[in-house]
């Protein structure tokens, strides 16, 4: 297994380095002309990271683009038995094609992550309280939660406005063990539902290009028209007049 892979979970274990858990969040389908936005987290442990399926499992793992739908399809079903055992937390969070025309692609995002977050944690738990002094009375005491001990790394750039304290890591889905594995939970589970899509509106091809702006999904789009999977504000450059088309949009996958 290249050596590149392996260095995902030696990322991790430096970042969870005086915490209890680390989370890594990523979503698929950003750039897509058509479905929802979807995002994934995973929340890993120090002992998971030095445990038997890390260390001699985890160096299949990758960004989700770099690998081919059968080995995704193969690591879901892995980390969903991990799940089962209580080796890791994994949820996913979506927004659908009407947030995305409501508060942008952006807006979006954060939405699905926020709601992938909260399957793990409400936003609360991250609350810094302080620890009661040694004068406290004890029912102050027993009243104290303390932080949530847990790093949440998410791919790309700091997002700003964001209700949950982060750290951004670009390309952290081929840097970071817990990142790729949320890219991986997120990809699987917007192909399944593109998929859905494909038999709600046959024609438009979404099970095979699960709705990214494709040649053939463009030439479609204008022969067929939109359908209501499709995200308006992303089709404006496709059916703006040729003079207008200067610095067109280009779709790539996330």
């Amino acid at each position: 297994m290249p050596a590149k892979r392996r260095q995902l979970r030696g990322f991790d274990l430096k970042q969870i380095y005086g915490f209890s858990g680390l989370i890594g969040v990523d979503e698929a389908g950003r750039g897509a002309l058509a479905g929802p936005v979807v995002a994934g987290a995973v929340l890993v442990t120090r002992e998971f990271l030095e445990g038997r399926w890390a260390v001699s499992k985890s160096g299949r793992v990758n960004d989700s683009k770099q690998l081919g739908a059968i080995e995704r399809a193969e690591l879901w079903a892995e980390f969903d038995e991990l799940v089962r055992l209580g080796q890791i937390h994994a949820t996913f969070g979506v927004a659908d094609v009407a947030e995305i025309e409501t508060v942008n692609i952006l807006g979006a995002t954060k939405l699905a992550m926020r709601r992938a977050l909260e399957g793990i944690y409400p936003p609360e738990a991250f609350d810094r309280q302080e620890e009661p002094d040694l004068f406290a009375s004890q029912a102050e005491k027993a009243a104290f939660t303390p932080t949530v001990s847990c790093k949440i790394l998410v791919d790309g750039l700091p997002l700003k406005y964001f209700p949950y304290p982060h750290q951004g890591v670009v390309s952290g889905d081929a840097r970071s063990l817990c990142v790729a594995m949320a890219s991986i939970i997120a990809k699987v589970t917007r192909d399944r539902m593109m998929d859905e899509l494909d038999q709600l509106h046959p024609g438009y091809g979404f099970a095979q290009h699960k709705g990214y702006g494709t040649e053939e999904h463009r030439e479609t789009v204008v022969r067929l028209g939109r359908c209501v999977a499709h995200r308006d504000s992303f089709l404006r450059k496709l059916f703006a007049k040729p003079r207008d088309l200067e610095g067109q949009l280009t779709f790539f996958e996330t």
